[in-house]
């Protein structure tokens, strides 16, 4: 990780369109597996090899069947094991989308638990009257609880890279497993072993810089989930002085990004995405700065969805922050409202009555006269609405509440529609604010018709804020925020 980059390469690297995808970064780990486990093929001498079509058709399901079985029962010891393991990985590799669903349902299907055994051990336990006996049962019981397959995934964690293949593979498997119940079993496996080996305490948080590998810095580009990083400036002046990015990482893949969040020292509760992101304005000086804004995290292994880090990185960031920066007084979010035309639009299609209070339909019949409606609501935010200013604050109030409603009074199984409202209150965060036109990108515009939040991690209050959601589903919002509700 010594690696450093100069400035005139990544300018370089952009001027001929060497900014890599998700893709290609793709692409990049598959080349490295395979090269290593290329080498470790080379070190064994009764590994099969075939070529395999990259949709594996019927006739080549025999042969994959055959090198599963290899992995469970080898005939050698541990070097032909992880061989024949590095085969079976280059095999799912070199499969195209078609193919891997096949090999991930072979895997599924034909190496899950022995339910005849399971049930006959479940008998016997329940039938036998002695203390060793039931302990031996139990041992049993719990031997036949592990599917085979669970065995063949966790022989991936002795190899190089063989994480980063694991985590690529359930990123495969999570669109599927809705389509099949039989794969549910096989997420659950991959899901468990993935748990295990990135338990929080076991990542590393590192603060990301202008001089960090260049790999790394390519990744935090292309993960980037929330404000898209559009050119290298762009990233540098993420990166700069009044600037921080902190990622976890786990050992077993030092260049691989958990989940980022991008931080920005203020004065002041940042209200507008657009001013934090300005390339042009100058540094803050942050010896002035009394506020941390959270203005991105991102997610950046699909593979690792439902493995919760957010929380903890917050909190570890602003351990890290408070310690470095004793000025700082407020921490809190800049957060987009991604749900908000997602839930809105529906009922406006609809013309849903209760969506539109009387006072507000007097609004858009003043915008005009001939469509006082949800669906005349509906085609303002369809429009290029924010230049106009007249129309922009005459449906502010309207939006303002309705953000209000959703944030607070949405919700499913007691959590509220909103994701980034769920998370942030959950890890004991209060909705203080919503911005009007806090983010006018096309993006912001269509998910969220402008409107961005701050979430105030108020020290003192995390924990009882939390307890109140988590225990009572209550929003902790403040005064300003429930005043727009009517």
């Amino acid at each position: 990780m010594s690696e450093v980059i100069d400035i005139s390469s990544k300018k370089n690297a952009e001027k001929t369109g060497q900014l890599s995808g998700l893709t290609a970064l793709r692409r990049l780990t598959v080349d490295s597996l395979l090269r290593t486990w290329n080498e470790i093929k080379g070190t064994a001498r009764n590994v099969i090899w075939s070529d395999i079509d990259p949709s594996l058709p019927k006739k080549d399901m025999d042969y994959l069947l055959k090198q599963m079985r290899l992995c469970l029962d080898t005939p050698g010891g541990e070097i032909t094991a992880r061989a024949n393991t590095a085969e079976l990985g280059r095999t799912y590799l070199g499969l195209n989308e078609t193919g891997r669903a096949r090999f991930l349902k072979m895997l599924a299907t034909d190496f899950d638990v022995d339910e005849r055994k399971l049930s006959d051990l479940t008998f016997a336990y329940t039938q036998s009257d002695t203390a060793p006996e039931r302990f031996k049962l139990e041992m049993e019981l719990r031997q036949a609880l592990t599917s085979p397959r669970s065995t063949i995934l966790r022989q991936f964690t002795a190899l190089p890279e063989g994480f980063k293949f694991l985590v690529n593979m359930r990123a495969d498997l999570l669109p599927l497993i809705g389509k099949d119940q039989k794969l549910k079993g096989l997420e659950y496996d991959l899901k468990t072993i993935l748990s295990s080996w990135f338990d929080v305490g076991l990542l590393d948080l590192v603060e990301i810089t202008w001089n960090s590998p260049a790999a790394l810095l390519e990744k935090l580009i292309e993960y980037e989930a929330v404000h898209r990083v559009t050119s290298w400036e762009d990233l540098k002046n993420r990166l700069d002085a009044d600037r921080r990015v902190f990622a976890f990482i786990h050992n077993k893949m030092p260049l691989e990004p958990l989940i980022f969040v991008h931080v920005a020292l203020v004065e002041g509760m940042s209200d507008n995405v657009q001013k934090l992101l300005d390339t042009k304005s100058p540094v803050f000086n942050i010896e002035k700065a009394d506020t941390a804004i959270f203005y991105s995290i991102s997610n950046a292994q699909k593979g690792l969805a439902g493995i919760s880090f957010g929380n903890f990185l917050i909190k570890r960031v602003v351990n890290v922050l408070s310690a470095e920066f004793k000025q700082l007084t407020t921490f809190a979010t800049l957060s987009p409202v991604p749900g908000l035309r997602a839930w809105l639009d529906p009922l406006l299609v609809k013309d849903d009555a209760k969506i539109l209070l009387p006072d507000e339909m007097a609004i858009l019949k003043k915008i005009n006269k001939d469509a006082a409606s949800g669906a005349a609501l509906l085609s303002i935010l369809d429009g290029d609405w924010v230049k106009d200013k007249k129309t922009a604050e005459s449906i502010k109030p309207i939006l303002m509440r309705l953000c209000a409603h959703y944030l607070i009074e949405e919700k499913k199984n007691g959590k509220p529609l909103d994701p980034v409202a769920s998370f942030h209150l959950f890890n004991g965060a209060r909705l203080e604010r919503m911005n009007w036109l806090g983010d006018t990108s096309a993006k912001g515009l269509k998910q969220s018709a402008g409107l961005m939040v701050n979430y105030h991690y108020r020290l003192s209050k995390i924990d009882e804020n939390h307890e109140e959601f988590a225990t009572n589903g209550k929003v902790v919002a403040s005064r300003p925020v429930r005043g727009y509700l009517r």
